[in-house]
């Protein structure tokens, strides 16, 4: 998510003891057992949380973050030991990769068994053996449009980014990755693209998409109300979110464009940093658990992968591209892979390059 708010640190009091109103713990909240969570920002039923806190006494500290590079800055950082952390794939994988991510003790989850084995065999391209990570959330990078606005057939193809008939129209996402993505495939490269030269041809359409003044905003969370709103009339965005605004507005639809597109898959993992890995374990269990599944479905509205949600839902929304990809959208997009840290460099000034152009 993908997906998301908050670029500053916000602990949240979630219940009603764990903080007082100055920010400073009471004697007696010293000696609760805490949990440390990073997460995305709007990625969790709050209820959800407070459900754990009383059924375990575990006071949640739980902190947001807006994307996967400001969670690996966050956490790279040093200064909190998340106990811990849901992100993106390629994120995932770098930390993977790293050695910063601990073993998953599976055999005491109890709720791991509702998870679809097609979604975990799918992680296998971040977590080739699923020995680090436990799926969350799924779905697609595509474009959500307003049908009294847009023709159907044009967000069948990522060219419409570039139309100039839509000057000022268009939203695209305050996250590198997947702005670059639609750009990538347009000029028939990977979204997993390092090559420099491939990577600037991108860079160069997108500034010029930014010159003709089509760009009309880059956001994350923002997009959703803004497509409610009509401010604009076609945004690059995530599924989930499309449906969510769908929800709002019956003007909205949502299309996978025919030339691919990212499929994603959030996880949590437990970092290296955790000191209370038996109540990470519990958190991840309470999380895969049916009804605390079915609620964080109803609260993001992304794909589950716990088979149960997907068995409760009606026809119309089993059917809907936005919440459930079909298996030809799938087969048609690929997962993003982790950067070295020369490529993340890369990408990073390449950002910083089009956002101060």
């Amino acid at each position: 998510m993908k997906r998301k708010i908050l670029s500053t640190i916000l602990i949240l009091a979630l219940a009603a003891t764990s903080v007082t109103a100055c920010g400073k713990s009471s004697s007696a909240d010293k000696n609760k057992e805490t949990l440390t969570v990073l997460n995305y920002g709007k990625y969790i039923d709050e209820n959800a949380v407070k459900t754990f806190e009383k059924e375990t006494g575990i006071t949640v500290k739980y902190e947001e973050y807006e994307s996967p590079e400001e969670m690996y800055t966050k956490y790279k950082a040093g200064s909190i030991d998340y106990d811990v952390i849901c992100s993106s794939e390629y994120m995932v994988e770098k930390l993977i990769n790293e050695g910063e991510v601990q073993e998953m003790d599976y055999a005491s989850m109890e709720n791991y068994k509702n998870l679809d084995p097609t979604i975990i065999d799918m992680s296998s391209s971040y977590d080739k053996n699923h020995t680090y990570s436990v799926p969350y959330f799924y779905g697609t990078l595509g474009l959500l449009y307003n049908k009294n606005e847009v023709n159907a057939s044009a967000v069948t193809s990522w060219d419409c980014l570039w139309d100039a008939s839509y000057k000022d129209e268009i939203i695209m996402e305050n996250s590198v990755r997947d702005t670059f993505a639609p750009a990538l495939v347009s000029l028939d490269y990977s979204i997993n693209e390092t090559d420099e030269s491939h990577l600037r041809e991108a860079l160069d359409i997108l500034k010029k998409q930014k010159d003709d003044g089509i760009v009309y905003a880059y956001y994350v969370d923002e997009t959703a109300d803004s497509m409610i709103a009509e401010d604009a009339k076609i945004a690059l965005c995530y599924s989930g979110e499309a449906a969510l605004a769908m929800n709002e507005n019956e003007n909205l639809a949502y299309s996978v464009p025919k030339e691919g597109s990212n499929l994603w898959i959030d996880s949590w993992f437990i970092p290296k940093s955790a000191k209370n890995t038996d109540a990470a374990m519990k958190f991840l269990n309470f999380i895969c658990r049916d009804d605390i599944a079915e609620a964080n479905f109803e609260y993001v509205q992304y794909a589950s992968p716990i088979t149960s949600v997907v068995e409760n839902q009606d026809a119309d929304v089993k059917e809907n591209e936005a919440i459930n990809p079909s298996s030809d959208t799938i087969k048609n997009c690929v997962i993003y892979t982790a950067l070295d840290d020369n490529a993340s460099k890369l990408y990073s000034t390449l950002w910083q390059e089009l956002l101060s152009n």
